[in-house]
């Protein structure tokens, strides 16, 4: 399978945009689900682990899981998550994890996913019963967020309402939106939601 951000892995911290992200959509999970010390949390689409970073010294470890070699091996690398993250380098769509968390999140990697109710389906499986999810991505957009001819990307954002009625189907209940950042990019707007809920 090609690794789609092996190109982008190497600066990837150092990106303006990403770094944004994650500070919004860091700040609103942490104000907006509770975490504590005893959680086993999975970080869906963990990337170089810029969320995970934002969660992990209030949670009792993370599985990080990607299925980008190059975008996990800079997460490894960083000395101030050493002995708090185990990392998986695999497509849960494909092949399970084979365990359950108290918390999946996930922050702009949705969106990379094409199949989107058995994306949803599959974090059920892997939560206990009672967890939680905190998802975050774009709002619906015309499709102008990301270069024409990339790779990789099935969808041009979320609408809540639908994106609620799948959660829903899915099993989950008590969901909640929030809108976690607003990035400005060439003088337009777009805004990402975090979406909480718990497994029925």
């Amino acid at each position: 399978m090609t690794d789609l951000f092996k190109d982008k892995a190497q600066d990837f911290d150092t990106n303006d945009i990403p770094r944004q992200l994650s500070a919004g959509i860091g700040a609103c999970i942490v104000n907006n689900v509770e975490l504590h010390q005893g959680m086993q949390v999975m970080d869906f689409g963990a990337g170089t682990g810029l969320i995970t970073a934002r969660v992990a010294d209030k949670v009792g470890n993370i599985t990080a899981v990607d299925v980008s070699p190059a975008m996990l091996e800079r997460l490894a690398a960083k000395e101030e998550l050493k002995g708090k993250v185990e990392i998986i380098c695999q497509n849960i769509l494909e092949q399970s994890l084979h365990r359950e968390f108290d918390l999946i999140v996930s922050a702009m990697a949705m969106h990379h996913v094409q199949d989107t109710d058995k994306m949803l389906q599959r974090f059920s499986e892997h939560l206990k019963p009672g967890a939680r999810v905190a998802l975050a991505d774009l709002d619906t957009e015309e499709g102008d967020f990301h270069p024409a001819d990339i790779e990789g990307v099935y969808h041009s954002g979320f609408d809540r309402d639908e994106f609620k009625a799948r959660m829903e189907k899915a099993g989950f209940t008590d969901i909640a939106f929030f809108t976690a950042h607003t990035l400005q990019k060439e003088q337009k707007n777009y805004p990402i939601f975090l979406a909480t809920a718990t497994k029925a």
